[in-house]
């Protein structure tokens, strides 16, 4: 396995998962979050570069794992589909609230008028905060300060009175950089446990790759069912990851190496 010296000998983690998924592609199923965890974060959400190589590389690793690869995200669906075009994977959107299955079925969140409404409202009361970006996700917004972080607390008031109008149907969900109002039933813990019912992921230990607050409940799933968790960046006391990834490069690199191993040998 000459490849796995490209990795960073610091990253057992991804060292670790290279010969899990080249040794054993029958036994796994991989989740991986998208920002933060496959692409490197940028100053604004639209900022972010999706390296040319990324989508043939995943695609190559879904097909090694027999489809059992999927993204979880807390971006829309949509949004998701356009970074990796052409390829089309499976994706739950919006912390799980948007869901495409392996075979292609696709379940949507939609706004409600009041909630269109408050999204509209929410863009007027921070309009005076010079750096805070609204992101309009449909059935989510969320409130970027990595421009503004002096902005933190004042934004976390406003969106907690926002989140509350909401209702019971929305939760505020708070991230890095970031405050979002989200459905309430969207939760990755319980999409990684929706997947794992599908035919292409039944039977497998799933390995759960995010780097941020959001991902927690599917680290959580995953180390529950025996599989193992991977959080990129730094591991504190507020995360359940079992292992760390030092960056999204690391993963990418990772990735690649699975890629570049090849088709599975037959049994």
């Amino acid at each position: 396995m000459d490849e796995l010296e490209k990795l960073r000998p610091s990253d057992a983690a991804t060292r670790h998962l290279v010969r899990r998924l080249v040794d054993e592609p029958d036994r796994w199923a991989l989740f991986l979050d998208i920002d933060g965890t496959l692409l490197d974060l940028a100053a604004t959400p639209d900022a972010i570069q999706v390296p040319l190589s990324l989508a043939s590389d995943l695609q190559a690793v879904a097909h090694r794992l027999k489809g059992a690869l999927a993204l979880v995200t807390g971006r829309s669906l949509p949004y998701a589909d356009a970074l990796f075009a052409p390829c089309r994977f499976p994706i739950a959107g919006l912390h799980g609230a948007e869901f495409r299955s392996a075979d292609g079925q696709v379940t949507v969140a939609a706004p409600t008028p009041a909630f269109v409404s408050l999204k509209h409202r929410l863009v007027e009361q921070t309009a005076w905060m010079e750096g805070v970006l609204i992101e309009d996700k449909g059935a989510a917004v969320a409130a970027h300060y990595r421009l503004a972080p002096a902005f933190d607390t004042a934004l976390e008031g406003i969106m907690k009175s926002f989140a509350e109008e909401a209702g019971p149907d929305w939760v505020l969900q708070p991230g890095k950089m970031v405050f979002e109002i989200r459905p309430a039933r969207a939760d990755k813990g319980d999409a990684v446990a929706a997947y794992l019912e599908e035919p292409a992921f039944a039977g497998r230990l799933p390995i759960t790759i995010g780097d941020d607050l959001t991902d927690e409940t599917m680290f959580a799933l995953a180390n529950a069912r025996g599989g193992q968790s991977i959080r990129v960046g730094s591991l504190s006391t507020a995360t359940c990851a079992l292992a760390k990834a030092s960056s999204p490069s690391a993963i990418r690199s990772a990735l690649a190496t699975i890629a570049a191993a090849g088709e599975v040998a037959p049994s």
